[in-house]
């Protein structure tokens, strides 16, 4: 009752105090997207445990021994050199050798195709997402593809130890899960958070992504290193299981928009109507994709979401590989140093973004302005690190200090092009995403199998310099062309072209704390039937 009275009120701009269902939405995403990024990338460090590195070279065992060897020495021994600590210096070579060997015998190459697999399914669904999650709501898509994504990953040490084709399927399966979440996040963002908190609540539901990682990296650690359930194995197990208890407070927690939510108060309603207003439509729109591929501001958020995914993902699928043969971390400290990085982009983003919504809010800048000033802070500065950890060598302070730069600052980002789909077009905000994540994340698969040819056989500092200047130039050329062409502006299409009759859901979705899974909606189908 007090939800349809809300809807008749003459909108007022007072901002209701307290907790709303609002910051629910944000907190349950937040969780949401630590999953997702934890299941993503969980790999990426079990993986330091599961490769048999002996046998990951073609050379007879001497030469091997005494080649590895010779390269781990130009980064041992540093302790006195650099001040690093005795919790994280290395002992030494033969010590850190002790590490039970993997039982796979992948090489570099092998690694990046089977690290990169996962985006090999996450591109093919993020414009159909984006789609359905435009028409029928957010909820549902990213809910169901989460639990597709854990149950694969509880599956994952089985398809690993069958062979390489099946767990390169399993990691498939398990992207095209991850495929739906972003856009469906995009599609709530739209309806549930107001102009002046968009950038807050967008950095409280995507600094799961950068949370997610780094938990993933520590507690992989810790698992691997106790041997808990067998080691490495067990980081399936425990992530998925966890995604799982996830989507059940998903299903009773969160709504498609706060008209359908039962337990919102008529103030928190009425001010999230009134602050949106008409920039999104209450009836269905068709999508206007000529106008949305000719717009050069989404061709600026392309550009910049690319060039973030193909940094974030080099560093994200090879950052442990990186510290265990480069500066000889052993798997827990390995943990440790790379997840240091993910921790820092999440406080980053949070504070970066809060300064930004405060910006726009008092008007000190205006949203564009603020949309690139964030723009160059997390790819101009990374970029400025990454060439700096390119030379920082075997100083393990200053690699481990620069690389945490670089990562920390793509925080800023989401306050950049991460929020700037929703800027120009809120009604199809779920659809720019669809498209911008499906190009980006091709990096996804693109960059680490890069990066794996280019070290492959040859884990060198010279072969990782390589690696951090493209990700650097990439940084470069992103920045310089959404200076040139972004916008915060709606754009002309977004309220275009009107569906004459509203199409129905192919699913019965039954909200409420008691709410079922979705079901077939007989009467769409008839439709369907009807009109063909």
């Amino acid at each position: 009752m007090e939800r349809e009275e809300a809807a008749n009120l003459i909108p007022i701009s007072r901002k209701p105090t307290g907790w709303g269902t609002r910051h629910t939405v944000a907190v349950m995403s937040f969780w949401g997207f630590a999953m997702s990024y934890a299941m993503r990338f969980n790999l990426s460090m079990a993986i330091v445990a599961m490769v048999n590195r002996t046998a990951e070279l073609p050379l007879n065992n001497t030469n091997l021994s005494l080649s590895l060897r010779n390269f781990q020495a130009s980064c041992a021994n540093l302790e006195n050199d650099n001040g690093w600590t005795e919790a994280y210096s290395m002992d030494s070579y033969e010590d850190a050798d002790t590490e039970p060997n993997g039982e796979f015998d992948w090489d570099e190459a092998e690694q990046g195709l089977i690290l990169g697999s996962f985006f090999y399914g996450y591109v093919v669904t993020q414009l159909p997402g984006g789609v359905i999650a435009g028409k029928f709501g957010g909820k549902w898509p990213l809910g169901l593809g989460l639990l597709l994504t854990a149950i694969f990953a509880i599956l994952t040490p089985i398809a690993a130890r069958t062979n390489t084709a099946l767990l390169v399927t399993a990691r498939i399966i398990q992207g095209l899960g991850e495929g739906v979440t972003t856009p469906a996040m995009h599609a709530l963002l739209a309806v549930w958070a107001p102009p002046e908190e968009r950038g807050q609540m967008a950095s409280i539901a995507y600094a799961g992504t950068s949370f997610g990682t780094a938990a993933t990296m520590v507690i992989s650690g810790y698992l691997i290193k106790e041997n808990v359930m067998g080691g490495w194995p067990s980081v399936f197990y425990v992530i998925g299981a966890a995604t799982i208890v996830w989507f059940g407070l998903w299903c009773v927690l969160v709504y498609d928009s706060p008209a359908k939510h039962p337990r919102i108060k008529a103030d928190e309603l009425l001010h999230i109507q009134s602050a949106i207003g008409s920039q999104v439509s209450q009836t269905k729109l068709k999508t206007p994709w000529g106008k949305i591929f000719r717009s050069l501001p989404l061709w600026a958020i392309l550009i910049a979401h690319t060039g973030h995914t193909w940094g974030l993902y080099t560093l994200l699928t090879e950052l442990p590989t990186y510290m265990k043969l480069v500066l000889d971390f052993d798997i827990k400290q390995n943990s440790w140093m790379s997840a240091l990085p993910y921790l820092v982009m999440w406080i980053a983003a949070i504070v970066l973004v809060k300064i930004a919504d405060l910006c726009v809010a008092k008007n000190y800048l205006e949203t564009l302005n603020v949309r690139k000033l964030m723009q160059i802070i997390a790819h101009l500065g990374a970029g400025i690190a990454l060439i700096g950890a390119s030379y920082s060598g075997c100083d393990r302070v200053a690699t481990v200090a620069l690389l945490t730069t670089a990562v920390g600052l793509n925080g800023a980002s989401f306050a950049g092009f991460g929020v700037n789909h929703v800027d120009i077009s809120p009604n199809h905000a779920s659809v720019l995403m669809g498209i911008t994540n499906t190009v980006s994340n091709m990096c996804g698969f693109v960059a680490p199998y890069v990066a794996g040819l280019l070290i492959n056989r040859h884990p060198t500092l010279e072969r990782w310099q390589i690696v951090f200047f493209i990700a650097a130039g990439v940084y470069l050329l992103d920045t310089v062309f959404y200076l040139m062409y972004a916008s915060a502006e709606e754009q002309s299409w977004n309220r275009e072209t009107v569906v004459e009759s509203e199409p129905k859901s192919p699913f019965v979705i039954e909200e409420g704390p008691g709410a079922s899974p979705p079901q077939l909606n007989d009467d769409a189908n008839a439709d369907a039937e009807a009109g063909e």
